[in-house]
């Protein structure tokens, strides 16, 4: 997509203007909204290819606590836009710094709400990569400190962006497919097994003492980073939070639910013998009062598609019916199965990206942010939003690690009632000294 047709294009995803905060009226509009990105060895190289389609961004400072992926995203920042950025070990020493607008926060999971806590009581607006915490209580945590320092918070669960979804969103809520009940979700890969990882002495380009930061120390094994601490319980939070978060946060989004009242997970880590701790197949369902449900599944090793497609969902209503497969698409049948409407994204395929969907989508959810900084526009996905559909992951995986069926409180938060063992995993233990403070 051109620079121009993007910036054209982007009005069809505007969801409207809000109230103008006072920090707002202060920002010039001469200068560029300053950022820095956080994480740059997979998901933060598209936070600086959709900033650098975006006009009067400048990204200032690359950080990562490893020096391959800071030099990544420094070349990459450099290709895209003709300029050099500050390379940044630790993020923590520019917050204080005044010309920094924005963070984007694309490190691992157990990173995400302690980086945006800080960075947020040091006055600048994060972008932060979903899942919006490791645990509940994190995302509670970050929405309490966006409240308390007045900033935004926009979490990356993109396809609250996409013009299409959009549309698809809105059709629902109108009716066309009658009173909405039930939506599935699905996601499936091809990954290999990890091994059996041995303990060996920690790269010299690599900080493992800032990369574990606030999570409890572990040795360093050769099977962790970039990429496996995924299906760690100590960084990671397992395919639901990596993946399941999109499609049942657009399913939650469809269905107009808010907290759930029961959850319940089956499944396990079939297809290997190795050190990967969480599920590779699982299967969630979440009820909401009487009236409305939603499953998840999940094959992290095996890739037969659903529909014809690796990751997708399903609407179901009284009336009809509405197909997403992946990308920003749908496809809306009657009660007899007759296609009635739809709208079909022609840039994307099936084709999974571990970084993404590409820039040309995930473009609209990062302007949308720097619309929010410079003009008032309203999020798409403020912390508020983007929690509750985390949750539904977490939930889902505390109620596979203990075997429960889970009961919530609906008007609470969806807090787990009459169940000890599973409120245990509400939150986290921290290294010491590491624990956020709000």
């Amino acid at each position: 997509m051109q620079r121009r047709d993007f910036i054209r294009n982007s009005v069809v995803a505007g969801a409207g203007m809000s109230t103008m905060p006072a920090y707002l009226k202060a920002f010039p509009s001469e200068r560029p909204v300053v950022v820095a990105v956080i994480g740059t060895n997979g998901r933060g190289l598209a936070h600086i290819e959709a900033y650098a389609k975006i006009p009067n961004v400048e990204i200032a400072y690359i950080c990562d606590v490893e020096q391959h992926a800071l030099a990544k995203g420094i070349n990459l920042t450099k290709q895209l836009t003709g300029k050099t950025p500050k390379g940044i070990q630790d993020f923590r020493t520019i917050l204080g710094n005044k010309d920094l607008d924005a963070v984007s926060i694309a490190t691992p999971d157990h990173w995400h709400t302690p980086a945006a806590i800080l960075a947020c009581a040091a006055g600048k607006h994060v972008y932060v990569e979903k899942p919006c915490g490791h645990n509940p209580a994190e995302g509670e945590m970050l929405i309490a400190a966006a409240k308390k320092y007045n900033r935004l918070v926009q979490m990356g669960n993109q396809r609250r962006s996409w013009p299409h979804i959009i549309e698809a969103m809105d059709l629902i809520h109108q009716g066309i497919i009658g009173d909405v009940y039930f939506g599935k979700g699905w996601y499936a890969n091809n990954r290999g097994s990890i091994g059996r990882g041995k303990p060996v002495s920690v790269p010299s380009h690599l900080d493992w003492e800032l990369w574990q930061g606030p999570a409890p120390r572990r040795e360093y094994r050769d099977n962790l980073v970039p990429y496996n601490w995924h299906w760690f319980w100590n960084w990671g939070t397992g395919e639901a939070c990596n993946n399941g978060t999109h499609e049942i946060d657009c399913m939650r989004w469809a269905l107009n639910a808010g907290y759930p009242t029961k959850v319940t997970s089956a499944g396990g880590r079939y297809a290997f013998q190795d050190d990967w701790q969480t599920t590779d197949t699982q299967v969630t369902a979440y009820e909401f009062g009487k009236d409305k449900a939603i499953t998840w599944e999940s094959r992290s090793c095996n890739q037969y598609p659903v529909e014809g497609a690796g990751r997708g969902f399903i609407i179901y209503g009284k009336k009809g019916t509405l197909v997403n497969l992946g990308g920003d698409d749908y496809k809306i049948f009657d009660k007899d199965n007759k296609l009635i409407k739809s709208n079909e994204d022609k840039t994307q395929s099936n084709t999974l990206n571990t970084l993404g969907p590409g820039a040309s989508l995930d473009a609209y959810h990062f302007l949308n942010f720097i619309n929010a900084i410079r003009h008032g526009e309203k999020l798409h996905s403020p912390i508020t939003e983007g929690h509750p559909s985390v949750l539904l992951c977490h939930l889902g995986n505390i109620a596979q690690r203990t075997g429960h069926t889970l009961h919530c409180d609906e008007t609470n938060g969806g807090k787990i009632l009459h169940d000890e063992e599973a409120a245990a995993l509400w939150d986290r233990k921290y290294e010491n000294g590491w624990k956020p403070a709000i």
